[in-house]
């Protein structure tokens, strides 16, 4: 599978400030451009599970569009590159995130029990996520609905309680948070920077985001913004990249 090229970073420097400059907003320097560009790329990260939920209440009301432009479909292959797993095991009789086993989670996705496959069946049981914990005190309790190995609940909290707490070890499948891209599109662990050196770090978000960040960036700096000027602009110097590529 061919890597997916994150925005680039020089591209959205140029239109920021070229945008900047436009509305005298003074000269943007490199780390101040690096903290908003870090903050931006957070900001349309999170806004797209919201727009997933606001395509998911659309398509249920049937006023999705054909389906090479479903939005929900784009949504979730954009995230989908941020989609990961990590197995945990359990300490202090918890499930702790730490910097080797999901430090970097945004947003679960789903959790079950670590199993293995034995005679070609899997022994791995899907657990079900609450995060409530007047909610969890009322299924310990009950009669009904109390937690098996058979059907374990977790509640997550800063850490994860797995009931029945004979339980010792899990996956966790989540969404992490954006990091960059190297210029090969690989996944770098470094963030989004911007530097006159050459080694600049792209966004890890699409390349077709360059004109949400650059809006996202001068909207924080305080530029004056219309949409025509960050379509302009941000053409402009993809188009220029791309004529410099072919050179």
């Amino acid at each position: 599978m061919a890597k997916t090229m994150g925005a680039s970073v020089v591209t959205v420097y140029e239109a920021v400030r070229d945008l900047a400059n436009k509305d005298q907003q003074g000269f943007v320097t490199d780390n101040e451009f690096n903290s908003f560009a870090r903050v931006a790329q957070l900001n349309i990260f999170n806004a797209l599970f919201d727009e997933l939920k606001d395509a998911r209440r659309m398509s249920r009301n049937t006023f999705n569009p054909s389906r090479d432009k479903d939005r929900r479909k784009r949504i979730l292959e954009d995230l989908s590159s941020f989609s990961t797993s990590a197995t945990i095991t359990k300490s202090s009789e918890v499930f702790n995130m730490t910097a080797d086993s999901g430090a970097d989670m945004s947003r679960i996705i789903s959790i079950s029990t670590a199993g293995s496959v034995l005679l070609d069946q899997s022994t791995v049981t899907p657990i079900d996520i609450c995060y409530d914990e007047e909610k969890i005190e009322r299924i310990l309790i009950s009669n009904i609905s109390a937690p098996t190995e058979d059907f374990p609940v977790a509640l997550v909290s800063d850490d994860i309680h797995v009931f029945p707490t004979s339980i010792n070890k899990i996956k966790v499948r989540y969404y992490r948070f954006p990091m960059g891209r190297s210029s090969t599109g690989a996944t770098s662990t470094t963030a989004v920077t911007y530097t006159t050196s050459g080694s600049s770090i792209d966004f890890e978000l699409p390349e077709h985001y360059v004109s949400d960040l650059v809006y996202e960036i001068a909207r924080m700096i305080g530029v004056n913004l219309r949409d025509n000027d960050v379509i302009t602009y941000t053409g402009q110097e993809m188009a220029n990249k791309k004529q410099a590529e072919t050179l």
